[in-house]
């Protein structure tokens, strides 16, 4: 019994596999049940009491030897398979991904923002949750003023003082305009709050750019100025512009800019209704109320100001139809901008 496990070890010792198949048959052969080492196991039975022991524990030293030596040829293909690991980038992804692409709210609020920093305005920001004198009273909204009714609010609280969602980025003019003295040049970005019902002309949320400029002889001719330098450099260097009187409380005279249609060129087509001409924003000098609220001297100070909605001219800029676009995140209309990156 002592020369057959001497043999099977020295057979097992000078085994070698040149594939792992042919080290799993190595296995099967020496340590499956039906191997060399288990059929020793079988003949352990017949072994005399007396040499029980010394067989028994050189049948588990071969068994063990065995176990080894597989495993070893084992792990010698493993290695040689990472080494191919060597030729792979392992920077890449396991999948192709999407590069993802800015949306097209924020293309033109930048270009909004890049057009008015080159004329010499500064971005301000505020809280979107405001008080009712920042968003109303401060803007020549008296309590019982009809001109509340132009804008469905949504309120937070109204015990003591009115908590509300900013119904326009004006009340960041008027955050300025407490704190600093003229010259004031500003624009003012952010997203704004309507209880309206949604549908593809409206939503109860939206994004504005305002602007504000106090100081001393601003007149009506330098906002019309600014808005149609701003016009030109948004949609194109033969864009016209015309301004409508309107009405806004906290301007006076007040007015509403609309651009020639740069569709049918301002001769008329369905975008336009007919009338060549396409409504952007409202403007208008700062009403005098406004400043005195503020702490500004309107006898020696006079200011203009404007507001747009970033949808509308995205919509005017890229022909969206649909402000629920904006906001339903479907990648399949986001990726239609990538080439305005």
């Amino acid at each position: 019994m002592l020369e057959k496990i001497k043999a099977l070890h020295e057979e097992i010792a000078a085994v070698a596999a040149s594939t792992p198949e042919e080290v799993e048959q190595l296995r099967i052969k020496y340590l499956s049940k039906k191997g060399a080492v288990s059929a020793l196991m079988a003949d352990f039975r017949s072994v005399p009491a007396e040499l029980k022991r010394e067989v028994g524990q050189k049948i588990n030293e071969l068994k063990t030897f065995a176990t080894e030596k597989i495993n070893g040829l084992k792990e010698t293909f493993a290695v040689a398979e990472d080494s191919t690991l060597d030729e792979i980038d392992l920077t890449r992804t396991a999948s192709p991904m999407s590069v993802g692409t800015r949306h097209p709210l924020s293309l033109v609020r930048n270009e909004m923002l890049r057009i008015f920093a080159s004329m010499g305005f500064t971005i301000a920001e505020g809280p979107e949750i405001e008080d009712d004198w920042h968003v109303f009273e401060s803007l020549n909204f008296p309590p019982d003023h009809p001109a509340r009714d132009m804008q469905d609010t949504f309120f937070i609280s109204r015990d003591t003082v009115d908590i509300l969602l900013r119904t326009h980025t004006s009340s960041v003019q008027t955050r300025v305009m407490e704190h600093a003295q003229p010259p004031i040049r500003i624009v003012c970005p952010g997203r704004v709050y309507r209880n309206e019902a949604i549908s593809a002309r409206a939503h109860c949320f939206f994004h504005q750019v305002e602007g504000l400029y106090i100081d001393k002889n601003v007149s009506f001719a330098d906002l019309k100025q600014v808005l149609l330098g701003f016009a030109r450099q948004m949609f194109g260097p033969e864009t016209k512009i015309r301004l409508r009187p309107s009405y806004f409380p906290f301007t006076e005279p007040s007015a509403e800019m609309d651009i020639s249609c740069d569709i049918c060129g301002g001769k008329g087509c369905a975008f336009c209704k007919g009338t060549g001409w396409v409504e952007i924003l409202g403007c208008g000098m700062v009403d005098p109320n406004v400043l005195k609220a503020c702490g500004i001297d309107p006898e020696i100070y006079t200011g203009y100001a404007f507001g747009m909605g970033i949808e509308r001219i995205t919509n005017l800029k890229y022909k969206v139809k649909d402000l629920r676009l904006f906001s339903e995140n479907d990648v399949r209309f986001l990726r239609e901008f990538e080439a305005a990156h």
